[in-house]
């Protein structure tokens, strides 16, 4: 057995981020490869970015994916969707437990303990 140390399969790096202001230019040529309308103005997007490229984007809104049809991007767009389901599902349980938390308040509900009293 040798000393040297097998060596891993370079990967690329993804990143799956929310697009910010200065992604208007790269989102709308994006668009344009894919023959789509711009994603801009639609509410949230989300955008998968490898090497400092944008490959696709999703409208959170409506769900609407954009992706650079000379690339694979089949696999990306499903992360888009599965991310944007997860931060969704996450919002709706915050509020379910905000709504409940409320709901208890407006009751006269506390959550806080009050202390046992000792018996004599």
């Amino acid at each position: 057995m040798s000393g040297s140390t097998p060596s891993l399969p370079s990967m690329d790096a993804l990143v799956i981020r929310p697009a910010y202001p200065d992604d208007h230019a790269p989102l709308e040529r994006l668009a344009r490869l894919d023959s789509q309308r711009p994603l801009a103005g639609r509410g949230p997007v989300l955008v998968a970015e490898r090497d400092g490229r944008i490959l696709a984007a999703l409208s959170v809104a409506d769900g609407r994916a954009i992706a650079d049809p000379f690339a694979p991007t089949a696999d990306l767009v499903a992360l888009l969707r599965l991310r944007a389901a997860a931060e969704s599902s996450a919002a709706t349980s915050r509020g379910v437990a905000q709504g409940a938390r409320d709901l208890l308040r407006r009751a006269g509900a506390t959550a806080r303990r009050r202390p046992a009293f000792a018996r004599g």
